[in-house]
């Protein structure tokens, strides 16, 4: 995995490995469209996985969510013994980065929740690849895991597909759900623990400008912290 000097350096000054390769453009927020299929989930509180590039960023923005009540970075997709940052980063291991959420749809429903996700966190245009992060595990997949929540996510991207507000094909999958392995503990909550770290300023805090400014009533001032 390739990095910035700018970022290399910072990872080394916090002892940490950053999510980033060769600087990009930053994207902007895209007007996602709201869901025809809505979500009917009843009560009680739902769980899904959503992998969208760097964990960091994903975690970030649904923890500003109302409605959510935790969100845990980790990886899906591969296997247990192979389920570490510095093994899945250097590819091979069919892992995503990606992040599990808990929330009441009372409060946010799984369609809207598909809606702010892409609309301020990922391109559902890029396949293997988010922002400056490049490959397998960086890629963009929903990983349902209700019937429900895969009847509203087959639906949303055939819309999103069809809607015109992408250029390009839609690269997002829909993914069988396996085991979520969570990452490690320096990775949880990283975005509140590392506010100044050089690649939450330069590409995951602008998502959560984006969801304040474009989602108002589902945006919550204070990060939703994991305790566990």
């Amino acid at each position: 995995m390739k990095k910035t000097l700018t970022l290399a350096l910072v990872a080394a000054s916090l002892g940490l490995s950053a999510c980033a390769g060769p600087a990009l453009a930053l994207g902007e927020p895209v007007n996602a469209p709201a869901a025809k299929r809505v979500a009917n989930e009843g009560a009680g509180l739902k769980t899904a996985i959503f992998a969208g590039g760097c964990f960091w960023g994903v975690e970030g923005v649904f923890s500003h969510v109302k409605g959510v009540k935790s969100a845990v970075a980790g990886f899906h997709g591969g296997n247990a013994a192979t389920a570490k940052y510095n093994t899945i980063v250097a590819g091979g291991t069919n892992h995503a980065e990606a992040v599990k959420i808990t929330y009441d749809p009372y409060v946010v429903r799984y369609d809207e929740l598909l809606r702010i996700f892409f609309s301020v966190v990922a391109d559902p245009t890029l396949k293997n690849r988010q922002g400056p992060d490049v490959g397998t595990h960086y890629r963009s997949a929903l990983v349902p895991l209700t019937a429900e929540q895969e009847a509203v996510a087959e639906a949303y991207l055939k819309q999103m597909e069809a809607s015109g507000v992408w250029s390009r094909p839609i690269a997002t999958r829909i993914e069988r759900h396996r085991t979520f392995y969570p990452a490690e503990k320096y990775h949880q909550d990283f975005m509140a623990k590392n506010p100044r770290h050089g690649y939450i300023v330069r590409w995951d805090a602008p998502k959560v400008k984006a969801l304040k400014a474009m989602f108002p009533n589902d945006y919550r001032a204070q990060f939703l912290r994991d305790d566990s």
